[in-house]
């Protein structure tokens, strides 16, 4: 599977690399580092892609703080290096082969669902930081299971492997050894523009559900991510 993000097919298929969502996903990043009153002097994040998101954590942060940016894809990270300056550097090397130094903030954004044993590669990543910040999509619905091209379609279009629900991303991080200390949802499907009619159609009925019960909204109509911190 590793050569689809190496040869160029994932790049094909996604010919921005996700830049569209880069912004919106620092500020969550910040939002639970905030919450959780941390203050990290070094940020690492495996699977950095273009590396907007930690350009964009770098406005965030502030320029004091060095980010780290590694990816396996030679066309994300040659991306990438445009936005590299004295404090943000980027690697195309694959971590758990070449272990980079320890860092204050693991970020694993949109990671797991992409990797083939990804319980192998949790286990791995644990001596790399005291704090690990994950974003999971929650790709299992009620209504995603019934129609399955949803499903579908995060395979062939971005590579998903595997299908999580909140419950079983919380289970898989304490199954590989971490400690859960904050957790929340994320709606890009709410906070974004639509991409598509059958998005703008199911925004209003996501975000009056997700109003009233958040779990609820969630398990029935999916459009959410996980995002979590731990140790």
């Amino acid at each position: 599977m590793k050569n689809r993000y190496t040869s160029g097919d994932y790049l094909e298929k996604n010919p921005d690399w996700h830049e569209k969502d880069s912004a919106w996903k620092a500020r969550q990043i910040k939002k639970i580092i905030d919450r959780n009153h941390l203050s990290p002097s070094s940020v690492c994040e495996v699977g950095c892609g273009a590396g907007l998101v930690l350009a964009s954590m770098q406005n965030l942060l502030g320029a004091d703080v060095q980010f780290t940016g590694y990816d396996i894809s030679p066309q994300a990270i040659e991306r990438a290096q445009t936005r590299a300056n004295n404090h943000l550097t980027f690697f195309c090397d694959d971590v758990l082969i070449n272990k980079p130094e320890p860092t204050d903030a693991l970020l694993l954004i949109d990671l797991i669902e992409h990797l083939e044993d990804y319980f192998s590669f949790l286990r791995a990543m644990k001596p790399m930081s005291i704090y690990k910040i994950l974003h999971i999509p929650l790709d299992l619905s009620v209504q995603s299971v019934a129609r399955m091209k949803p499903i579908l379609n995060q395979h062939s279009q971005v590579g998903h492997l595997h299908y999580f629900a909140k419950e079983t991303a919380l289970l898989t991080l304490k199954d590989t050894g971490y400690e859960v200390i904050d957790a929340f949802y994320t709606g890009a499907t709410i906070d974004l523009p639509a991409q598509s009619f059958k998005s703008r159609l199911m925004r209003l009925p996501r975000k009056l559900l997700f109003a009233a019960n958040q779990d609820l909204a969630v398990r029935y109509l999916g459009g959410y991510s996980l995002l979590i911190l731990v140790k």
